[in-house]
């Protein structure tokens, strides 16, 4: 048997350093990636341990400096689950002025989608364009949130300055998100099932540390 060889790390900043330097190394240069680019996809890269977000990730043209622009206002972020809220830590955001909210348990959430029989992911995207405004969306759950939200900027509802698109999953996740990187939308988003609240809230984390 081998010898099994454990790293002894006593800080998380420096697990963390060392997690970066292990990617750069098995990425090397040239890398599809530069810049800011590469600091998001990394960091993508660093949560998931997926090495496929190399050929998955992608960019509109404008979202990298509207979205960093936003956070230095110290904009509302609007996520689809209390995960990906949870997954932009307050050392990051406060600093900035940002918040995160997330509505899937506002009672008026919960009974509108009784009512009219939509998911809660819906009609909180609904009460968000039409009460709270954000000027950032972080979707990494609900497919039905992101194709909700497009149909609101198509009406011109809402024009946010990023939206953050990575619903995971088999029924309409792959379909929502080349829905939204139709549109000229400032988006980061990735294409097929791959997804999750954790890789979309890492997005907006390696953001903050740009402008932080």
């Amino acid at each position: 048997m081998s010898e099994i060889t454990i790293q002894n790390f006593q800080k998380p900043n420096d697990i963390e350093a060392e997690s970066f330097r292990i990617i750069d190394s098995e990425v090397p240069e040239p890398r599809p990636y530069s810049g800011h680019k590469w600091e998001i996809v990394r960091r993508m890269i660093h949560t998931t341990a997926d090495f496929e977000m190399l050929d998955l990730v992608r960019f509109h043209d404008g979202a990298i400096e509207s979205g960093t622009a936003a956070l230095k206002r110290g904009a509302i972020i609007v996520t689809d689950t209390e995960m990906a809220k949870r997954g932009m830590p307050v050392r990051r955001l406060d600093p900035l002025g940002c918040t995160a909210r997330c509505l899937i348990n506002d009672p008026r959430v919960v009974e509108r989608a009784q009512r009219e029989g939509m998911t809660r992911a819906k009609a909180a995207v609904d009460i968000a364009v039409n009460e709270v405004k954000p000027e950032i969306f972080v979707v990494g759950n609900a497919p039905t949130a992101l194709i909700r939200l497009v149909e609101h900027v198509d009406n011109g509802d809402i024009s946010p300055a990023l939206v953050v698109g990575m619903p995971v999953g088999f029924v309409n996740a792959a379909e929502s998100k080349a829905l939204l990187m139709s549109r000229d939308i400032p988006y980061i988003s990735i294409e097929g099932r791959k997804g999750g609240s954790a890789l979309a809230a890492c997005v907006i984390n390696a953001m903050a540390v740009m402008v932080l």
